[in-house]
């Protein structure tokens, strides 16, 4: 005999969240099942989060989606495996660290890289645990006994390892380049590390004077300061302007120096005037020029963006903006400046702290990535790597298609230094994969590289240095990879799927996943990407607290359609707050009407049970199959469209007849099992989508229903043959979809006519389906509130009924004509009174939308979705006052 079970009154997630995700921990439901050795993994690794950032909504969005198909591939029962970790994030760490420092009145020099690495790790520490907690504040499902960091002993050595296989393998070099460096940073960055904005700024028309004295060439640039490092000026070849100029020499205003003209057909001889500057170590383009012409290369600038001693005196410690200035000033006193034209143009910027790019002559190790991209395309090729949605593979072909080498040196101290040795006896450079203090080659005393490795290279290692590489007999290593999926947003194709693609091919002879799901970004209502500088960011753990975690997940899922961008402001969440306190509301009701009632074997199934396990079985397949696809909003809104109109509008409401029932107490116990029964799979359905709150419900229930008595995150995910076998789906469906728009039709009509649901109507019936009427009688009655049907057979339906019972109002619908004795529960004066007024608003909104409609201008000028819905709009007014017209027309007769 069951007890009647008492949920909290308010749907209220503190209450037990905590307390849930405690106990999965405890009980080790985040860890790979070891029961079943031979059963079919997935293998998830978390994209690693900055460990000096704070998760933010991107995070969020990341971690949400990844913890739905984890928890949805557990119970199918796949050995599954969500891979947490965190990443170094030299450049932006140091920072962090850096500042503090400065609010001490200290520079990491004066600290000591010994020092300085030791304060940074307790940097490094503070935030690594406000990480966790935000990650686990979240649901995350992650396996934190095998958290990882990029610097730790494991991954360290498996970048040591990679460092040195690359450069066996002569993938990689050290030599004297042009990078990109960021003077705020003091390093160099990669191409992918550089962001572009545009901006206004200005052209400077320069006069360069021959030589001679016997005229001038005309340059123009948007950056006069770095004429000191000027080696030529060019023109094209076949430019008739300037043919007779080829070999002159040009004095270098505001210096004493002697630069020549060359020809070079990469000149263009359409912008500007033709005549094109030369400073090759400090434009790339100049320096492949340069390079041509054998011209030197004059790095004027220091590491920290002032002009160095190749600069005339008086621009020596200059900025570079305080050195334009002074230029300009100065070409302008001295007659060289023609003219300034204001423009807008692009720049890059460091992608950490937005200061502008200096290309910058200096010595960095760099990957050869041709040779590895060109596996990569032809693993996507072969079918091995697979983008969802498909789109992205287009990004990811055009990339590698055009690689460059890639820096990876980068001068900072908090990082995996490289390993890479110098002889200060002999010169000669060695590579090892353990550190070394003396020379092979003579004997003499070892300096090691100072820079280290940019961030990235340890990150494009994750998927499997984070499993136990370069050792390959490591359990996890045989067991998990490759891994099955990852979940990243489009932003990083660059900097961090392509690389991994790439890392994975060359150095474990695999592809890392097979899956790969690129999601949106989020947005606010705007369309603004979220920022700090626009103060439009979200705190999740704000959503978390004011929601739920269930809350902050279906909403976020319900919101991501594959390939496209999420626009949200904290209001969005409501959706998915309602949606769980729905479902704890329908749960409440259940459990708190079993007093008395006993669990029966083998129940007795009715129509309506029967049609309620069809429709889960629909249900459970095609959010499978959207889970298995990567498409999140498809099984959100399969899900709500399931709980909230199949499962509460109808099927509990049906159900009522049965428990509510007089007298018949083994029906009662009969339909509360059916009932429990398909809560129990409506949980188990629901909780990769809402896991708190289904976690929360299903330890309620009876535990004649929770056979196992285990938690639900163990159990079983509903397949498309769960619950009893019934015999015909189809015509089960088919006969309730006719049941509902019965229903629907006079539940639309109660409230059009403002019935109260205590009044019941009486209605007559035409239909050639009469015998499903007839065996659902009470149902309908219940349903639709009614007293009584009349049923009258027809072989066919008109669309709207012509004639009909007096004083009733018509209904159609597919397969039947209804007529509704309303007047015996109204006052008709007032309803018709109602209808008049209705039908004149009607009227009114009608005429509006014609007249904007026959505007010419508004059809030219309006955007093709407005003006379609304008058009829509007329439609459904049109078609409601047409109703409203019939219904008056029907009882002024």
């Amino acid at each position: 005999m069951l007890k009647s079970i008492e949920l909290e009154k308010a749907y209220n997630p503190k209450n037990f969240e905590d307390r849930v995700y405690t106990l999965w921990r405890n009980e080790g439901c985040f860890k790979p099942q070891q029961t079943d050795t031979g059963a079919e993994t997935y293998t998830i690794v978390i994209p690693p989060p900055n460990v000096t950032g704070i998760l933010h909504m991107g995070h969020a969005l990341n971690i949400t989606l990844q913890d739905i198909e984890i928890r949805f591939q557990r119970m199918t029962g796949k050995q599954v495996l969500w891979l947490p970790g965190c990443d170094h994030a030299g450049i932006a760490t140091q920072n962090v660290v850096e500042k503090k420092l400065r609010e001490r009145g200290l520079s990491r020099h004066e600290l000591g890289r010994e020092k300085f690495i030791e304060e940074t790790w307790k940097v490094k520490h503070e935030h690594h645990a406000i990480i966790s907690r935000q990650i686990a504040k979240m649901g995350a499902s992650v396996d934190w006994g095998r958290e990882r960091f990029t610097l730790d002993e494991g991954l360290s050595k498996a970048v040591r390892e990679v460092f040195v296989t690359l450069y066996e393998r002569g993938l990689l070099y050290k030599g004297l380049y042009l990078v990109n460096w960021c003077t705020n940073c003091g390093t160099a960055l990669s191409d992918d590390e550089v962001e572009h904005e545009d901006v206004h700024g200005k052209m400077y028309h320069i006069r360069y004077p021959y030589a001679d004295g016997s005229g001038f060439v005309e340059v123009a640039t948007t950056r006069p300061e770095t004429m000191f490092g000027d080696s030529a000026v060019a023109v094209h070849p076949e430019d008739e302007r300037y043919t007779h100029l080829s070999g002159k020499m040009l004095s270098l205003p505001l210096t004493e120096r002697k630069i020549p003209v060359v020809a070079d057909t990469y000149v263009d001889r359409s912008f500007g005037t033709g005549a094109l500057k030369i400073t090759p170590a400090h434009d790339p383009n100049d320096w492949e020029l340069g390079k041509r012409h054998k011209l030197d290369a004059i790095n004027i600038i220091t590491g920290d963006g002032k002009l160095n001693n190749k600069a005339p005196p008086k621009y020596r410690g200059l900025s570079m903006r305080d050195a334009r200035k002074a230029v300009v000033d100065d070409l302008r006193a001295d007659g060289f400046l023609i003219e300034e034209e204001d423009i807008n143009h692009a720049v890059g910027v460091c992608y950490r702290c937005g200061t502008v790019i200096e290309p910058y002559l200096s010595e960095q190790w760099f990957v050869k990535m041709k040779p590895l991209a060109e596996k990569a395309l032809e693993a996507w090729r072969r079918g091995e790597i697979v983008f969802y949605p498909r789109k992205w593979e287009n990004t990811y072909k055009h990339w590698l298609e055009n690689i460059r080498d890639w820096c990876v040196s980068r001068q900072l101290w908090w990082g995996h230094r490289i390993p890479a040795w110098t002889c200060e006896k002999c010169g000669k450079l060695t590579v090892s994969r353990d550190d070394i203090s003396v020379c092979p080659y003579c004997g003499g005393v070892l300096k090691q590289d100072e820079d280290v490795l940019d961030t990235w290279f340890s990150s494009w290692l994750w998927p499997f240095s984070t499993l136990g590489w370069p050792d390959l007999t490591h359990p996890d290593f045989r067991r998990f990879y490759p891994t099955t999926a990852l979940v990243t947003a489009y932003d990083i194709i660059f900097f961090w799927v392509s690389r991994m693609i790439m890392a994975g091919l060359e150095f474990t002879g695999k592809a890392p996943f097979r899956d790969i799901y690129i999601h949106g970004l989020l947005r606010d209502k705007q369309g603004r990407k979220m920022s700090k500088s626009l103060g439009n960011g979200i705190d999740p753990l704000e959503l978390v607290d004011e929601y739920g975690a269930d809350a902050l997940k279906f909403t976020l899922a319900f919101l991501c359609a594959q390939g496209q961008d999420i626009l949200i402001d904290k209001e969005s969440f409501k959706l998915g707050s309602k949606f769980a306190n729905k479902l704890w509301n329908a749960s409440r009701y259940i459990l708190m009407n079993l007093e008395g009632r006993s669990i029966v074997k083998n129940p007795k199934l009715l129509p309506v049970d029967e049609w309620i396990y069809v429709r889960l079985r629909r249900a459970a397949g095609l959010m499978r199959g959207a889970f298995n696809g990567y498409r999140y909003n498809e099984a959100a809104v399969c899900a709500y469209e399931f709980f909230w109109n199949d499962f509460c509008d109808w099927y509990v409401e049906a159900t009522k007849l049965s428990t509510k029932r007089e007298g018949d107490e083994q029906e009662k116990d009969r339909a509360v099992t059916v009932l429990l029964n398909v809560l129990a799979e409506l949980l188990r359905l629901l909780h990769p989508l809402l896991p708190f709150v289904t976690e929360e419900i299903w330890g309620k229930l009876p535990e004649e229903i929770r056979a196992d008595r285990e938690l639900l995150i163990t159990q079983r995910y509903p397949s498309g043959d769960c619950g009893p076998v019934c015999a015909d789906g189809e015509k089960i469906e088919s006969d309730f979809a006719f049941l509902r728009d019965l229903v629907r039709s006079i539940r639309t009509l109660r409230s059009e006519c403002t019935i109260a649901p205590e009044k019941r109507l009486r209605a007559v019936v035409r239909t050639g389906r009469a015998d499903i009427i007839e065996s659902n009688r009470d149902l309908i009655c219940l349903l639709a509130g009614l007293s009584e049907i009349s049923l009258e057979t027809a072989s066919f339906v008109s669309e709207m009924p012509e004639t009909g019972p007096e004083d009733s109002i018509a209904l159609a619908g597919a397969d039947f004509e209804a007529f509704l004795f309303i007047a015996e529960v109204v006052d008709m004066d007032l309803l018709k009174s109602k209808w008049s007024r209705e039908l004149e608003k009607e009227m009114r909104f009608i005429g509006g939308l014609k007249v904007k409609l026959d505007n010419e201008n508004f059809l030219r000028n309006a955007p093709a979705e407005l003006a379609g819905a304008e058009k829509r709009k007329l439609t459904d007014a049109e078609a409601r006052a047409e109703k409203i017209a019939g219904y008056l027309k029907r009882f002024n007769g």
